[in-house]
């Protein structure tokens, strides 16, 4: 489990999130991808990070993924890295990406259902963010 238990600097934790659940479903979309972009250029979270570590970030989550228990220990890292004050925040970058294409897979689903289990987050929380996005996101 020690190698499970590794840590990565806090913004990268968050783009772990959005990239993982950006893969859930075997394919990251343009859109979702755009998102991601975005999310880093101008959320204040983001304020310090170094935009051009993006690409290098998001492919050392996918190495990560491509381990046999890959899934687990990004969830891992996730929940390691990140203080509680910056869970809530994981959770919603995460549904963020996943509203961006305007239909939720079931893996992305799963997924979601993961972070927010290993992130222990509360469940009205999860419904507050949940239905913001679906707020942003509707069309007419």
């Amino acid at each position: 489990m020690n190698k499970t238990m590794k840590t990565v600097p806090e913004h990268d934790a968050l783009i772990y999130a959005m990239v993982t659940l950006s893969a859930a479903d075997r394919t990251m979309t343009d859109r979702e991808l755009k998102k991601i972009g975005d999310i880093v250029q101008t959320l204040p979270v983001f304020a310090d990070f170094d935009g051009n570590r993006l690409v290098a970030t998001a492919e050392a989550c996918g190495a990560l993924l491509q381990d046999d228990d890959g899934l687990d220990r990004v969830l891992d890292v996730i929940a390691t890295s990140l203080p509680p004050r910056l869970h809530e925040t994981a959770y919603a970058l995460a549904v963020e990406v996943a509203a961006a294409d305007l239909h939720v897979e079931q893996e992305e689903l799963r997924f979601l259902q993961m972070l927010r289990d290993r992130l222990e987050l509360d469940k009205l929380a999860v419904a507050a963010i949940e239905r913001s996005a679906r707020v942003r996101f509707r069309v007419l």
